[in-house]
């Protein structure tokens, strides 16, 4: 049985929570240097086209997630559908990684825009990260093509309803 996952806003309450995640070596591989993305997270607290969660599972906060409206910074993307929205998330906690739990907390929330009427939702990889490709492909998101981000090269993949 697939576990239910709780995607509870975050407040700066939880920016503890993040530089702790933030720090770890499996998050730090990929999300880079943790003082530099806690300065982005953080910052992102009042930016209105980022929506921030932190995802629990059962009463245990085990990961973050944000999903954001494409605007100047995502224009490597390409056209997209209006209303398209991003996707981009880590597990925090080292005993939840590799239990499948990144694609089923995935395939839940996107489950639920798809449910309100969004259209596509997208997300950016680094190309040489197995795990979170492997994780969108289950969750169903398909490779689309290689973009170019201010991060560098990406994969975009791309889920529609």
């Amino acid at each position: 049985m697939t576990p239910t996952y709780t995607f509870r806003p975050m407040s700066t309450t939880d920016l503890p929570l993040i530089g702790r995640w933030l720090g770890e070596a499996h998050v730090r591989e990929w999300w880079g240097d943790p003082d530099v993305q806690f300065s982005l997270v953080s910052g992102d607290l009042d930016e209105p086209a980022m929506d921030q969660f932190i995802v629990l599972a059962g009463e245990k906060p085990f990961g973050y997630l944000q999903c954001y409206r494409l605007t100047a910074w995502n224009t490597g993307f390409g056209p997209q559908p209006e209303g398209t929205r991003g996707i981009d998330q880590f597990i925090g906690e080292g005993d939840m990684i590799a239990r499948g739990h990144g694609s089923a907390l995935i395939r839940q929330f996107v489950d639920e825009w798809f449910r309100q009427g969004l259209p596509r939702m997208v997300t950016d990889p680094d190309p040489h990260n197995a795990r979170a490709i492997r994780a969108y492909e289950k969750a169903g998101f398909v490779r689309d093509r290689m973009v170019e981000t201010p991060d560098g090269p990406a994969l975009l993949m791309v889920r529609e309803p």
